[in-house]
């Protein structure tokens, strides 16, 4: 690429295809040139809101615009693999929402036609680039936290069903319930700050007990009374990691649970030290003179979370090098919340073979 702004189109006019566009429009080297949606009047109207010139009718449109470099998918994740592989072969960079795909065969699909069409394909995970996130990966990494062994991560909803009887709550529309929606949030993260150790095996179990109800439901998205809802509402996963390490998850769109918050939270213990992270707080402990010393993470100072993952997607694009989030831990979080899926309908844990 040159200097020239990257044009970038946004397929998906709706809830999270508007925050891509407001955070592009506050980045460098960025030009959002076209929207797109398979609902017009949406797409003209973030168009009027954005100051974006050209609207197409439809994703394909966008996609064959040969003066649009880069895409942003923001569409329900059924249609995330056929959009980012047509994508990558009109020869676009992609930074696709999370989660990857639908399952980990269409993500293996995507990365696969990332890696012949030699465009960068970055995956939106914003929670990497939190300051919290980069004071304690900036922990980990001056060795204050040792060899982690033990993590423990999750995100408790109690009253949160989005969209009930719409896409979120449809499986074959969606993959699943708050495993695949936010779960993959607190997968990627933990992944992350351990090093990107591969799972060897997975037990988990899943549970639907307030949906299928009409029970739990939250502000997020549009219900559709028409529809229905056959995914679950809590899921709980052991994963046993290539390192030794282990990593808990458990996540919730509606529970009846007592913790006192409803924030996301990560637990890293390692051998030198251990890290916390709730919502926007952090703590560090480890042991002096055989007491237990505890002290604040402050987050580290920056832009936000969002315009930092884009700045680097341009950064990627630029230099032509791997985004932190690649195609790589995008498959490797479908992998993971397949085996979850799976253990939780047979009863029995799942092996994952990296050949």
């Amino acid at each position: 690429m040159t200097q020239t702004n990257i044009r970038l189109g946004v397929i998906g006019a709706g809830a999270i295809g508007n925050v891509h566009l407001k955070t592009f429009h506050q980045i460098e080297g960025i030009e959002v040139a076209a929207v797109a949606d398979v609902y017009v009047p949406l797409a003209e109207q973030r168009a009027e809101e954005h100051g974006i010139r050209t609207v197409h009718a439809s994703p394909q449109a966008l996609l064959e615009d040969r003066s649009i470099d880069a895409v942003v998918v923001g569409v329900p994740n059924r249609f995330h693999a056929e959009l980012a592989i047509e994508a990558l072969r009109q020869g676009k960079h992609v930074l696709l929402e999370k989660p990857m795909a639908i399952d980990s065969a269409a993500a293996k699909s995507i990365a696969e036609e990332a890696e012949r069409s030699g465009k960068v394909l970055m995956m939106s995970h914003q929670m990497r680039w939190s300051g919290l996130s980069r004071a304690i990966k900036q922990r980990i990494d001056n060795g204050e936290v040792g060899r982690i062994y033990n993590a423990k991560a999750g995100w408790f909803r109690k009253k949160g069903i989005p969209g009930w009887g719409s896409w979120f709550t449809r499986k074959d529309q969606s993959g699943g319930g708050p495993l695949i929606d936010i779960g993959v949030h607190m997968l990627d993260l933990s992944l992350y700050l351990m090093g990107n150790p591969k799972p060897v095996s997975v037990f988990g179990s899943t549970y639907a007990e307030f949906g299928p109800n009409r029970q739990g439901i939250g502000t997020w998205g549009t219900p559709n009374w028409d529809g229905y809802y056959d995914v679950e509402d809590l899921a709980s996963a052991l994963i046993k990691l290539d390192n030794g390490a282990t990593l808990s998850l458990e996540v919730s769109w509606a529970a009846h649970s007592a913790l006192l918050s409803e924030d996301p939270f990560i637990h890293l213990m390692g051998t030198q030290g251990g890290v916390a992270m709730v919502g926007g707080s952090g703590k560090y402990v480890t042991h002096a003179d055989d007491q237990v010393v505890e002290s604040d993470i402050a987050p580290l100072e920056g832009d936000e979370d969002r315009v930092l993952m884009g700045s680097h997607f341009v950064q990627c694009i630029r230099e032509g090098k791997q985004p932190i989030t690649s195609a790589l831990s995008g498959y490797t979080n479908n992998r993971i919340l397949d085996a979850i899926y799976e253990s939780s309908r047979t009863g029995s844990e799942v092996k994952l073979r990296w050949d």
